[in-house]
C-alpha cells in the first residue's frame, strides 16, 4: 500500500517572509523617531512651554548634555539595529526547527505507510501505531491531516470476506480475522482522538475523516462528545454489526454525513443529539434501513 496523498512542499516548510534588512533597518528607524518626536510634542504640549529660551553661550553644562545626547542617540541606534538582527535570527531559527520537525516527520512517515502496507497483519498494526503517533505529533495540521487521510484510505480498501471456519478454509480465515483486527483498531483509535476535546493534545477534532464506503462491523464510541469543526463522511458505509453511538453528542459547525449509507446489522444509536448554534447537522439521504436497530430520539436543536 502506498500512501494516496504526497506531503507537498507547501506543507512541508513553513513559507519565511522577512523585509531585507536595509528596509527593515529603514523603517525601525522612521518608526523611532517619529515615536520620539511625538512623545517630545506630546510632552511640550502637556507641560506648556511657551517658548525656548535661546543663548549664543555654549557652557561646559550644555557641551556634556550635548555629548551625552549624541552617545544615547548611537545606543538607541545601536540596539535597534541589534533589535532587528536578534528578530530577524529568530525567525531564521524557527523556520530551521520547522523544517527539521517536518522532515523527522516526512521519514517517519514515509516508514509507517511502508509498514500499513506489508502483506503481514502484525506489521500493519504496527504501522498504524506508528501513523496515530505522527498524526498526535504532527508540526502542524496539514501533515496532521495527511496521516488521518491514510489511515482513512486503509479502512477504504477492498478485503475478502470471512470464508468461514471450514477446516478447509482455516488459514484465510485467520487471516481474515487478522486483518479485522487491524481495521478495527483503526477505528477505535479514530474515535477515541474524536472524543478528546476540541483543542486539547491529541485531540482530531476540527479534521476532516472520509470513511466513505468503510464497513462498519465493531463498536464506535462517540457518545458525550462535543463535535467541533469538520466533516466526518459515513457516505455510502455498511454498518453490519457492533454499536456505533452518538448519544447525548453536541455538534458545533460539524457535519456528519450518512448519504447513501446500508444499516444492515448491529445498533447506531442517535439519541438525545444536541446542535447548537454552528451549524453542525447530521444527513442520511439515501440511507438505507435494512436491519439492525437505529435510535433516533430527543434530537435537540
Amino acid at each position: 500500500m502506498t500512501a494516496n496523498r504526497q506531503l507537498r512542499p507547501a506543507q512541508n516548510d513553513r513559507e519565511l517572509r522577512l523585509w531585507d534588512v536595509r528596509r527593515a533597518l529603514v523603517v525601525i528607524f522612521a518608526a523611532a523617531i517619529l515615536t520620539a518626536s511625538g512623545v517630545f510634542f506630546g510632552l511640550v504640549l502637556l507641560l506648556d512651554f511657551r517658548e525656548i529660551d535661546s543663548t549664543a553661550k555654549l557652557d561646559a553644562k550644555t557641551l556634556f548634555d550635548l555629548v551625552k545626547l549624541s552617545f544615547g542617540v548611537v545606543a538607541g541606534a545601536g540596539a535597534l539595529v541589534a533589535l532587528v538582527v536578534a528578530y530577524r535570527r529568530q525567525r531564521v531559527d524557527e523556520a530551521g526547527a520547522h523544517r527539521e520537525a517536518t522532515r523527522l516527520h516526512t521519514e517517519r512517515f514515509s516508514q509507517a505507510v511502508e509498514q500499513l502496507g506489508s502483506d503481514s497483519p502484525a506489521v500493519q498494526l504496527g504501522g498504524v501505531h506508528a501513523l496515530v503517533g505522527l498524526a498526535d505529533d504532527a508540526p502542524d495540521d496539514s501533515l496532521r491531516q495527511t496521516c488521518i487521510d491514510v489511515l482513512c484510505a486503509y479502512l477504504q480498501l477492498p478485503f475478502t470476506p470471512d470464508p468461514g471456519d471450514d477446516p478447509a478454509h482455516q488459514e484465510e480465515h485467520h487471516r481474515y480475522l487478522a486483518l479485522r483486527t487491524v481495521r478495527h483498531t483503526i477505528l477505535r483509535l479514530i474515535a477515541d482522538h474524536y472524543r478528546r476535546p476540541h483543542g486539547t493534545h491529541r485531540s482530531w477534532q476540527g479534521r476532516s475523516l472520509d470513511l466513505t464506503g468503510v464497513t462498519i462491523d465493531c463498536d464506535i464510541d462517540l457518545s458525550e462528545t462535543h463535535l467541533v469543526g469538520g466533516e466526518v463522511s459515513f457516505n455510502g458505509a455498511t454498518f453490519s454489526g457492533g454499536e456505533v453511538s452518538f448519544a447525548h453528542t453536541t455538534f458545533s459547525g460539524t457535519k456528519v454525513s450518512f448519504d447513501g449509507a446500508t444499516f444492515s446489522g448491529g445498533e447506531v444509536t442517535f439519541e438525545h443529539l444536541n446542535f447548537l448554534s454552528g451549524g453542525g447537522k447530521v444527513t442520511f439521504n439515501g440511507a438505507r434501513f435494512a436491519g439492525g436497530k437505529v435510535s433516533l430520539e430527543g434530537i435537540y436543536v
